[in-house]
């Protein structure tokens, strides 16, 4: 259990000059609790179950000890050896990891080498780099036990460390066959750690499979941040109407700074992209029909500001009807997550276009904002239908809390935005069956024509890569050049001022449609700590 005792710093954890420089580097002050409890136990060469929220820093706890034990041996290392393992449920978590590796390692890349194996390509690309002995690999199980099956690295002699990140995905996302095998291919004896934001069945059975005497470090805190830097709303809005509220809440500038909104299938991302596309409002498709590559370089693009908003679809929620008789033709990822794991940063908003299926699903998606000690807002659109599940969260999560009630109720007036509710209809109506299916179509054709023609080129011209904006627009719907434009007799009297803020009114809506050539990064590090600045629209006092 965690207590108010004082966090020791990096500089008295007894680290190489060489990691606390790259710790320098990357702006980390002090250790976030659970790095502080983590990194001491795992030095001294335990194993640990780490369960600790979303966005509390599990990567660089396991992250730093893995480095360190490395560059303390290396003196004494006979030849260069495969010392780590991590393995993580996605392609996306593995590259997120190796960034961060890469970061730490920024200042001794010489002496500890890491490579990500997660990325389909052909075995025999990737055996070449194994046959260097790298000394950290990152991989997904499934992808690890292919090489180990084929023999392109051997495990038993010099592996030190084994650990499994977001425990609780790996066998919901399929792997427990994948990973009993791999345990196969491991020396008797070995360091490992678990972690994970919650303690599941899946964990505990991993545990037992993994782990030996581990001390677990189960923080006692909420699973997500708490009420004072994450808000969560709730917004009454039924199917008909949801679209005509977010292109207003994003026109009116009621949401502002970088944002994630989640829905339920991989259809409504493009069908939501398509309908704001059509106002002049770019945005950024992420789901697991794209190629790993592009995922990952949408996710990389986000956080350095390229655009402020990605469309992202749940993976655990249900295909629509119409796409379960299609489901077989398309090929999907399953070493792909959203939701889970990935570190977005910088956000200020998570919206839930569709409420998600559970508690978990929930956590997962509001823990994408309020990182670290950044302010953050989760606001959902609520159907009466979708009431049940609302009610469901708020009572689990509340008792974490020991609050009486968590979800704030967002008060908008549909009725005062009535212009935009009218354009809103006619936009929706217009995005069809067929110019989803046309938008799904040409991005993965466009996406996957850039992986396999461009790579080597983009390997060796890395700021060409910033021209392959994951925004861009489809144009599978008819677009008209004047709805991009916000007319003055549509805007509620209430929120003139906030719109106009001083600057002729086209200005404004030419800066708003071309936000993504802005130089956002200044732009959503400001907003990060205001995300949602004005929670209903005001109404005049009788």
């Amino acid at each position: 259990m965690a207590s108010e005792e004082t966090i020791t710093s990096f500089y008295e954890m007894g680290l190489d000059d060489r990691l606390l420089k790259a710790i320098a580097k990357l702006g980390w002050s002090e250790p976030t609790l659970i790095q502080d409890k983590t990194i001491g136990l795992l030095l001294e060469g335990k194993d640990v179950l780490i369960r600790a929220r979303t966005g509390s820093g599990k990567t660089a706890a396991f992250a730093i000890p893995l480095i360190q034990k490395i560059l303390s041996n290396k003196p004494m290392q006979a030849q260069q050896e495969i010392k780590g393992v991590i393995l993580a449920p996605s392609k996306e978590l593995c590259n997120q990891i190796y960034q961060v590796i890469v970061n730490l390692t920024i200042k001794c890349s010489r002496e500890v080498k890491c490579i990500d194996i997660s990325p389909q390509v052909q075995l025999n690309t990737q055996k070449v780099l194994l046959a260097e002995k790298p000394d950290i690999i990152v991989s997904t199980p499934g992808r690890i036990f292919q090489h180990l099956k084929a023999g392109n690295i051997n495990l038993k002699e010099s592996l030190d460390t084994l650990v499994i990140d977001e425990a609780d995905l790996i066998f919901s996302f399929g792997y427990e066959d994948d990973m009993k095998a791999v345990l196969e291919y491991l020396p008797p004896v070995y360091q490992a750690a678990l972690a994970s934001a919650t303690l599941s069945e899946d964990v505990l059975q991993l545990k037992k499979l993994v782990l030996h005497n581990p001390a677990i470090l189960k923080l006692e805190e909420p699973p997500l941040a708490p009420p004072s830097q994450l808000a969560h709303y709730s917004l009454a809005a039924e199917e008909n109407d949801k679209a005509a509220i977010l292109y207003a809440l994003l026109k009116l500038r009621l949401i502002r700074g970088k944002s994630i909104i989640f829905v339920n299938t991989v259809d409504r991302c493009y069908k939501l992209k398509l309908f704001l596309e059509q106002f002049g409002i770019p945005t950024c498709v992420l789901n697991s029909e794209l190629p790993a590559t592009s995922r990952c370089r949408a996710v990389t693009q986000f956080n350095t500001g390229t655009y402020d908003i990605i469309i992202a679809s749940d993976e655990k929620a249900l295909e629509e009807p119409h796409v379960i008789k299609q489901k077989s033709k398309r090929r999907k990822d399953k070493e792909s997550g959203v939701a889970r794991g990935i570190d977005f940063q910088f956000v200020s908003n998570v919206i839930n276009f569709d409420f998600p299926q559970d508690v978990n699903s929930y956590v997962h998606r509001a823990g994408r904002t309020a990182r670290g000690k950044n302010q953050g807002t989760a606001l959902s659109f609520i159907s009466i239908r979708e009431r049940v599940l609302l009610d469901e969260v708020e009572s689990e999560l509340k008792q974490s809390y020991g609050r009486a009630t968590l979800f704030k109720t967002y008060q908008f007036k549909l009725e005062e935005v009535e212009g935009f509710r009218y354009r809103a209809k006619d936009a929706w109506k217009a995005v069809t069956r067929i110019a989803v299916r046309e938008a799904r179509l040409k991005e993965i054709k466009q996406e996957v024509l850039t992986c396999d023609k461009l790579k080597s080129y983009f390997e060796d011209n890395p700021r060409d890569l910033q021209s392959l904006r994951q925004d861009k627009a489809l144009h599978t719907v008819k677009l008209q050049s004047h709805l991009k434009d916000v007319p003055e007799y549509i805007v509620p009297k209430s929120l003139k001022r906030l719109v106009n803020s001083g600057k002729r009114k086209r200005k404004f809506d030419r800066e708003i449609a071309m936000s993504g050539a802005t130089p956002a990064k200044s732009r959503h590090v400001a907003r990060a700590s205001n995300p949602l600045i004005s929670l209903s629209i005001p109404t005049k006092k009788k």
